[in-house]
Order: structure tokens, then C-alpha cells, then sequence
């Protein structure tokens, strides 16, 4: 029964988001397809440092890789969307394979270190390489090549049909994973380390298996973004591309499945509606996040977990 309840709201919500698009004026209709393809970069944020207990100060550079990993091959091979959006996905495995093998030598504060020095490498290099990436210009893909499977990705309603394709699967994959014998024992390592390593688990191999899958899923969101929105520059490399995930998965609720969709729409449009009353609509944003911090410090659906609905993924 509770089972069914907990999947129930998950469909309830993708229901929610398909019903949206034919009701939303263009603006807001553009807004939320923004907004599911970030919240996917906060969903496999939250695998690692959600469930895992890992922090990362890097993740803008596995968004980075997934997008320059389609838009490279798309702008000079000639590639089309389906094979390019693949590439996407394996340079950003490959990355966090690469990232995940080296930086697991360390713990706690040296590890986000490690992973934020990473990142800062990835961005200098996406400069430095500025006569192919072009730097923070950027690169455009072609409306022309934003095709996949017949439906120009360009169009906003195929746009956000996409994002929320991409969305749905993420969220579901995510349930379903956290219900496993794996997403179990990323959950045992969080909780205490030790004891799991006691238990027999190889810590290792847990963590570096977190680290690579939540490294793909920021990819695929930031291969998505380069395909959606027809657009890859090095600022989506910058640090804050390392917080906002952070952020948005604190402002929703680590470790549940449904929080980072919150927190991300809930920063979204906090930013998005100060900035139209002040120009310093970051201090509307950093008092928020204050309050919320004081008031629910376990997130928005943290709080309804601890409040309400105790079976709350």
C-alpha cells in the first residue's frame, strides 16, 4: 500500500508537468522545461551527496562534459542529435570514472577540495581550448541539427515533452534504484561508513559506482540542455554550476527522490521574480535560504517526510 502511494505521487507529478504544457503561457511553458532539465542535474547531484553522503564541489564540470560531449561532435563531425547526445553521455561517464578513481583517495574536506580543483581544470581547459570551444562565447548548435527521431527539439513543445521524457526517467530511475541492493547500501555508507565496511561491503567500489552514475546523470541533463536549448558555453563550467545543484538539493531535501524537483523549481523562481523587483535579487535569495535553513533544515520535502509522511522516498 505504501508502495503504491509513494509511486502514485511520483506519477502524479509527471501527470502534473504533461497537463502543464498544454495550459502555460510561452514564457512559463519555457521556464518549467528549464527548470525539469536542471532539476534532473540536482537529481544525479543527490545520488552522490544525497544518498551517498558525498559532497562535491564539481559537478558543473560532468554538466559540462555532457554538453560539450554532444555539441563538439554535432558542430564539427557532422553528428546527428541521437549519436551526438550518447557521446554526451560517455564523456561524461568517462570523466567521473577518471575523477571518481583519483579523488576517492581522499575524504571529507580534502575530497571536495579535490573535486572543486577538478572542475577549475575543466573549466581553464574548455578556455584554453577556445578556438574549438570558443570560449565564453560559446558554441550554437544549428536549429537544423536539433532533430531526434523526427521532432524538431527546437519547437517548444517538443523542447519540453523532451525535458520532461528525460525528467520522468531520471525521477523513476532513481526510485527504483534507491529501492535496490545497491542504492541500499550507498544509504549505509552515509549513515556510517564504518559499519557498512564491517558488514563486508566494498566501500570503494560503492562510492566510485555513485560517483560515475551521478557524474552520467549530470551529463545527460547537460547534454539535454545543449540539444534543447541550442547552446554550450564555458560559464555552465564556472563554480557556481557547482553550487547551484548543492543548493537546490539542500533548499529541497537531501536524500529524497522528489526534493531536488522542489528545491530547483522553488530557486528558480525566486531568483526569477526578485530580479524583476531589485537588481539585488541575490540577497532576496540568500535571506530565503537563511529562513529556510532556520525553519526547515531538512528541505522542503525533508520536512514533509519529518512532519507528515514518514515513508516519504
Amino acid at each position: 500500500m505504501r508502495g503504491g502511494r509513494i509511486i502514485g505521487l511520483h506519477l502524479g507529478l509527471v501527470a502534473l508537468l504533461f497537463a502543464l504544457n498544454f495550459v502555460l503561457p510561452a514564457y512559463s511553458h519555457g521556464n518549467i522545461a528549464r527548470v525539469m532539465v536542471l532539476a534532473t542535474y540536482a537529481m544525479g547531484y543527490n545520488i552522490l551527496f544525497g544518498y551517498t553522503g558525498l559532497l562535491s564541489l564539481g559537478h558543473a564540470m560532468f554538466f559540462a562534459a555532457g554538453m560539450y560531449g554532444l555539441a563538439m561532435p554535432m558542430t564539427y563531425l557532422g553528428l546527428g542529435a541521437g549519436p551526438a547526445f550518447l557521446s554526451g553521455l560517455g564523456a561524461a561517464a568517462l570523466l567521473a570514472l577518471g575523477v571518481g578513481l583519483l579523488a576517492l583517495r581522499t575524504t571529507g574536506v580534502a575530497f571536495m577540495i579535490v573535486t572543486l580543483m577538478f572542475s577549475q581544470a575543466a573549466w581553464l581547459t574548455i578556455l584554453l581550448a577556445g578556438r574549438w570551444t570558443r570560449g565564453d562565447e560559446g558554441v550554437v548548435i544549428p536549429q537544423a541539427g536539433r532533430v531526434l527521431l523526427g521532432l524538431d527539439l527546437s519547437s517548444p513543445e517538443a523542447r519540453y515533452l523532451a525535458a520532461l521524457a528525460l525528467f520522468s526517467a531520471v525521477l523513476f530511475g532513481t526510485l527504483w534504484l534507491m529501492r535496490q541492493p545497491l542504492g541500499r547500501v550507498l544509504i549505509a555508507i552515509r549513515e556510517n561508513e564504518g559499519r557498512a565496511e564491517l558488514l563486508g561491503y566494498d566501500i570503494f567500489r560503492h562510492k566510485l559506482g555513485a560517483v560515475v552514475l551521478s557524474g552520467t546523470v549530470s551529463g545527460a541533463a547537460g547534454a539535454a540542455y545543449g540539444l534543447l536549448f541550442g547552446y554550450a558555453g564555458a560559464s555552465f563550467a564556472e563554480v557556481q554550476y557547482s553550487i547551484f545543484p548543492l543548493l537546490w538539493v539542500l533548499l529541497g531535501g537531501a536524500g529524497t527522490v522528489i526534493g531536488p524537483f522542489l528545491g530547483t523549481l522553488f530557486m528558480f523562481y525566486l531568483i526569477d521574480l526578485s530580479s524583476g523587483l531589485t537588481s539585488a535579487y541575490m540577497l532576496v535569495a540568500g535571506v530565503a535560504l537563511v529562513l529556510l535553513t532556520l525553519f526547515a533544515p531538512q528541505g522542503l520535502a525533508g520536512e514533509i517526510r519529518r512532519r507528515w509522511w514518514r515513508g516519504l522516498p
